[in-house]
């Protein structure tokens, strides 16, 4: 039997940094939906903030969905075993404390949650 060489290339993905990522499904996929929010100002311009949304889906046969899902929490684990307990931010409870009270004070217009 003779030896044949076979050529493929490899397109690496851009690095992505995910703000958001929502998790949607039908009878046969799960649909995870990275999002990458940025605010754009441009000084030239009088056209405000620009808020620009980056999307990256991976789709996975449900099956695969639950090994990942599984691989995850492994992956979390260990990161806890060797890193200490992984905890909300301090800056983030501030954040949703302070949320939390102008709630209570002024009727809030509510918006996707990648809005802000």
């Amino acid at each position: 039997m003779t030896e044949k060489k076979i050529n493929f290339g490899i397109e690496d993905g851009d690095a992505f940094f995910a703000h958001e990522v929502s998790v949607n499904f039908n009878p046969t996929q799960m649909v995870l939906d990275f999002k990458s929010i940025t605010p754009r100002v441009d000084p030239r311009s009088n056209e405000g903030t620009v808020i620009h949304i980056k999307h990256n889906v991976i789709l996975l046969d449900v099956y695969h969905a639950k090994k990942f899902s599984e691989f995850l929490n492994k992956r979390v684990a260990d990161y806890e075993k060797d890193f200490g307990k992984i905890e909300k931010p301090e800056s983030v409870k501030q954040y949703e404390k302070k949320r939390k009270k102008e709630d209570k004070t002024k009727e809030i217009v509510k918006v996707p949650e990648y809005f802000g």
